[in-house]
């Protein structure tokens, strides 16, 4: 049970903080996967979802008031939030609150990630925070918020924003900063073109992590201007951050691993490539993320499913199979999310079978993603041939096939078994 781990807050700091996990988009550089799920909602690591990252980061850090910003598709994302994270401590003014899209300041939905915040100001106003903690609830790490909070105060900046280095080939997607010796922002630009990138470094570019620590008075009457700006779109990336770089009072907090100072690992799970390789990074005697560090636990609603089971020639190797699991063929550097069911025969190399997916017997499964609760029948060949699986399902830019309920139902693959055509 998650009560049995719980920890207080031990910081003034942490308690004078607000958490606003943004956690309304679409996704939809994720095609079908997000069809009927926000992307926090999106299942991740066996048993995880997307925004357990920052929910548990906050929690750990000893951030206990957070708010999530909802809007898309968020019935799973409320049900996953109300069932499995009621363990705070309202009587001591702990608590995590959903604040769907309510049209409280008129008769428009979230126009942009700033528009949703400003919608919101009163309630955020009433719980009274020194400082704004604002995050995204897509994105998968581990980061103590404490430190760059301390570093917020002490520099006297109105806002702080997470950074990380990033090969300048993928900074296309994110904010890109430039800052000078002191750590001070002088240039932020939101998804670039052609990436600024750090001095004496080609390669690398400097990206905002989409994390945020805000003086609240400074953040509400920025957002207050900010919505009085017809030209704007009402982003903070594209619209707010440029103009209080401008103000002067904008610095980088660098996140980086406590131990070695090189940049720790953060990843932004927004495309079919990137939610693939984040789960394929979870594998290994040593992965990059490890979930197995009681010192910093990963938080989530743990489903009363039964133990997996391994049947007759079952075996998995280098990959890791959440409960519920029935493996009755061979899996290999894969991820059997909770309730998977792999036939007799099937052979499941470098992929993703989310909750509830059904494997056929006889099935050859690579470098592919099955969605929750895909029954793929028997003799179904998926990743193997990259030409075929254009016709029927979706191929990424990097050779990741996804299969889903409708791709299924609209293809009808047909395979062989035992020398007997299937469908």
């Amino acid at each position: 049970m998650l009560e049995q781990h719980y920890r207080p807050p031990t910081s003034d700091l942490c308690r004078d903080t607000l958490a606003v996990i943004l956690a309304g988009g679409s996704g939809k550089r994720l095609g079908e996967l997000t069809r009927w799920h926000a992307k926090p909602a999106l299942p991740f690591g066996g048993h995880y979802r997307n925004i357990d990252f920052a929910l548990s980061n906050c929690v750990n850090s000893g951030v206990r008031r957070i708010g999530v910003l909802t809007q898309y598709k968020a019935h799973s994302l409320i049900k996953h939030v109300q069932e499995g994270w009621h363990f705070l401590r309202p009587e001591i003014g702990e608590f995590i609150e959903v604040w769907p899209a309510q049209q409280r300041t008129g008769t428009s939905w979230y126009a942009g990630t700033a528009d949703a915040v400003q919608q919101n100001i009163d309630i955020i106003e009433e719980h009274a925070p020194a400082y704004i903690l604002l995050l995204a609830g897509d994105h998968v790490y581990r980061m103590d918020y404490l430190p760059m909070l301390e570093t917020h105060r002490e520099s006297g900046a109105a806002v702080t924003v997470g950074s990380i280095e990033v090969p300048v080939r993928t900074a296309t997607q994110f904010g890109v900063l430039a800052v000078d010796s002191g750590g001070n922002i002088a240039e932020f630009v939101e998804k670039p073109s052609e990436p600024r990138t750090l001095p004496g470094q080609p390669g690398t570019a400097l990206a905002s992590m989409g994390i945020y620590v805000f003086d609240r008075d400074y953040l509400v009457a920025a957002l207050r201007d900010d919505a009085r700006q017809c030209e704007s779109s009402h982003d903070f990336g594209h619209d707010l951050m440029p103009r209080l770089v401008a103000d002067g009072r904008a610095v980088a907090y660098p996140f980086s691993d406590p131990q070695t100072g090189t940049p720790a690992y953060w990843r932004d799970v927004g495309t079919v490539d990137c939610y693939w390789q984040a789960n394929m990074d979870l594998l290994g005697v040593a992965p990059q993320l490890d979930l197995r560090d009681p010192s910093w636990p990963i938080w989530t609603q743990q489903e009363q499913v039964s133990p997996s089971q391994f049947c007759a020639a079952g075996q998995a190797r280098d990959s890791i199979v959440a409960n519920g699991c029935r493996v009755a063929g061979s899996v290999e550097h894969s991820i059997l999310f909770t309730g998977a069911d792999i036939g007799a025969g099937a052979v499941i190399e470098d992929s993703l079978i989310l909750p509830g997916a059904s494997i056929g017997r006889g099935c050859p499964i690579r470098k592919a993603i099955i969605d929750s609760r895909c029954t793929v029948g028997p003799g179904t060949s998926i990743g193997v041939d990259p030409g075929n699986d254009r016709q029927r399902y979706h191929v990424s830019s990097g050779g990741v096939t996804l299969v889903t309920h409708d791709m299924l139902k609209s293809s009808r693959p047909t395979g062989r078994v035992g020398g007997r055509l299937v469908a």
